[in-house]
């Protein structure tokens, strides 16, 4: 996998996760994480209306980039 924290796997999972919340832990590997984020993101994206949703879907995506540019694999 990738080397860790800062390494070329990491970033492009962190870019990927731009695009769509959760892919990045997908192409890490990480299934659960990547659920977790994508079900979290786009919930709260879907119930924009009722605003609250709306910025916890932010943060879950904002969150899912950041997870995925640190994210450090067990050796």
């Amino acid at each position: 996998m990738s080397s860790g924290q800062g390494s070329g796997g990491n970033v492009l999972a962190a870019i990927c996760n731009v695009f769509f919340p959760g892919l990045g832990q997908l192409v890490q590997g990480r299934i659960l994480a990547a659920l977790i984020f994508a079900i979290i993101a786009f919930g709260g994206y879907a119930l924009w209306l009722l605003v609250v949703p709306a910025i916890i879907g932010g943060i879950a995506h904002l969150w899912s980039i950041i997870d995925a540019a640190r994210f450090k694999a067990k050796e």
